[in-house]
């Protein structure tokens, strides 16, 4: 698939992987979808659809799997409901509930079987077509750049699509002892502060043998050229068909064979509700920074630890 190296089109599609069996929150999701789980007053998927919105990205394709109804149900109307806030006129709640129908475009499709992220995004080539678009992971929640809060992370990376080509991750800086549990770039610097070039990536590797500190966090924006290259990937690490794997062969390409890949390096805050600590520590976090909420909730957190210190 022959690309051009700068892409000016704009970016409206967004694909959401959301076929996960969610087994490390059973047996809460043994019935419900882990991606709906609550983060204060909204599951956790719908912050991932705002924070694509929030980016100009309009057309959103979720990879589902069975047992993933309620995800369609709430990005859908609820008739009964709003009548019912209507009569009694919380137009508060009517608002809210009203809300998420009317965010996006949002489209569906199932994975069919567990076979990997890499697979699941080359689900969304119907959908997609020959456009490039971006990737969110359901799991990551993504704050706020605590260099450049005028701009989120998602914007940056489609803008570095527009002026550079290729494809672009999102690296964030971890801990020697957590580089086994993600992705991990060799990178080299460009002309841009926050911007790098990626040259090789290798998945989950062991502490000693990670080409670097940067880990791959859960946002894409791929070159369409993407799809050619996981239908010839086979599985990698746990049987799966990885999108890491995808992006190493992108990575050494020529711009007209859909690479270079380059890195967004992301300074700031990362919400993992993919796992029990993290997404306690997630609710607390957002908790605490809602002005409605955390007035009341900090003082007790404070006597809270106090008291059990």
């Amino acid at each position: 698939m022959s690309v051009s190296p700068v892409d000016t089109h704009q970016i409206r599609k967004a694909v959401v992987p959301a076929a996960g069996l969610g087994t490390r929150f059973l047996p809460a999701t043994k019935a419900m979808p882990k991606e709906m789980l609550p983060v204060v007053d909204k599951p956790a998927i719908q912050y991932v659809v705002e924070e694509a919105v929030e980016a100009g990205l309009t057309d959103l394709l979720m990879v589902t799997g069975r047992s993933k109804r309620s995800i369609e149900d709430h990005f859908d109307r609820a008739y009964e409901l709003e009548e019912a806030l209507r009569m009694k006129n919380d137009t508060q709640r009517l608002h809210a509930v009203r809300e998420t129908s009317a965010l996006a475009n949002v489209h569906y499709v199932r994975q069919g079987e567990p076979r990997g992220l890499g697979h699941a995004v080359l689900c969304a080539e119907p959908h997609v077509g020959a456009e490039p678009f971006a990737v969110l992971l359901s799991d990551d929640l993504i704050g706020g750049d605590l260099l450049n809060e005028d701009a989120t992370l998602l914007k940056r990376m489609i803008q570095v699509r527009q002026e550079r080509g290729g494809s672009v991750i999102a690296l964030m800086e971890v801990p020697p002892e957590q580089v086994s549990l993600y992705g991990c770039a060799a990178i080299d610097g460009t002309e841009t502060a926050d911007v790098v070039t990626v040259t090789d990536l290798v998945e989950k590797p062991a502490p000693d043998e990670a080409p670097s500190r940067w880990a791959v966090i859960g946002r894409y924006v791929c070159d369409p050229a993407v799809f050619d290259v996981l239908r010839d990937t086979a599985p990698g690490r746990g049987g799966e068909i990885q999108l890491t794997d995808a992006l190493r062969e992108l990575a050494q390409r020529e711009p007209s064979e859909g690479g270079p890949v380059y890195g967004v390096l992301f300074r700031g805050r990362r919400f993992d509700t993919g796992n029990k600590i993290d997404y306690l520590r997630t609710v607390i976090e957002y908790a605490v920074d809602r002005p409605d909420l955390g007035p009341e909730l900090l003082p007790w957190l404070r006597e809270f630890v106090r008291q059990r210190g």
